[in-house]
């Protein structure tokens, strides 16, 4: 009997992996390579799609992406499902409002789980048990108050804060690993329960490990938290070494 196309399709169609959108800011030289870093051996597909940004980093420059948002989620593989989106600024998540940021995602791909660096390090805080942290940042002095001000409200001490007050996400990727290793070392850590170090365009995923060695505290990254949470919301929940303790949950 001969095999029709039809019955060939139903036989080798592949099975299909869960389909992630990265928003990634047209400025950020780090957070696709990290994405791409630990998940490229997972059964994931990552799909990137970049939004305008312009520099200087300020609350007036990050607000303006709002308006890109629905159009920049709607071209990653237009008309089809995706499982999740993220969205790759933490500031910017900030200046927007996690709400306004998951709705205009939502008109674009309706149904899609999102998550954002802010949303993913407080739920990563609560499945962590952290209260209390030492916060290290790129950002200049107005940006800095939004996110102390956002941690606070959401009940998270920052009792330890050091900041390198940098304008361009192309000095933010530029900043030598080894000198936020240094950095780190003049933070007080006795009393906190993790640093967290916020910014996508900061490059320390791969010196996790060695913060958490030589601080004896857990470390979290704004790209660490957000690819945890982008990866548990499509069902993959095998613990994944090199980055962190948190991946490791």
């Amino acid at each position: 009997m001969p095999v029709t196309i039809k019955h060939y399709e139903a036989k080798f169609k592949k099975e299909l992996s869960p389909k992630v959108g990265l928003i990634a800011l047209s400025t950020d030289q780090t957070i696709e390579n990290d994405f791409n870093n630990i998940c490229k051996n997972l059964p994931i597909d990552i799909f990137v799609n970049r939004i305008h940004n312009q520099n200087p980093l300020t609350k007036e420059n990050l607000l303006k992406m709002q308006d890109d948002l629905e159009l920049v989620a709607s071209r990653i593989l237009p008309d089809e499902k995706i499982s999740t989106i993220a969205y790759g600024c933490t500031s910017g998540t900030i200046a927007i409002g996690e709400t306004k940021v998951r709705d205009k995602i939502l008109l674009a791909k309706p149904g899609c789980y999102v998550t954002t660096p802010v949303t993913s390090a407080v739920k990563a805080f609560k499945i962590m048990n952290i209260n209390k942290i030492a916060l290290f940042t790129p950002y200049p002095d107005a940006v800095n108050k939004t996110i102390l001000e956002y941690f606070s409200q959401k009940n998270i001490e920052v009792l330890s804060f050091a900041s390198l007050n940098l304008n361009l996400d192309s000095e933010i990727a530029s900043v030598d690993p080894n000198y936020i290793l240094e950095m780190s070392s003049k933070l007080e850590m006795k009393n906190v329960d993790a640093l967290f170090i916020s910014c996508t365009a900061l490059p320390v995923l791969n010196i996790l490990n060695k913060l958490e060695d030589k601080l004896k505290k857990l470390v979290l990254s704004s790209n660490q938290t957000l690819i945890w949470d982008t990866i548990r919301s499509t069902g993959y929940k095998s613990p994944i070494k090199g980055y962190g303790k948190l991946l490791e949950n």
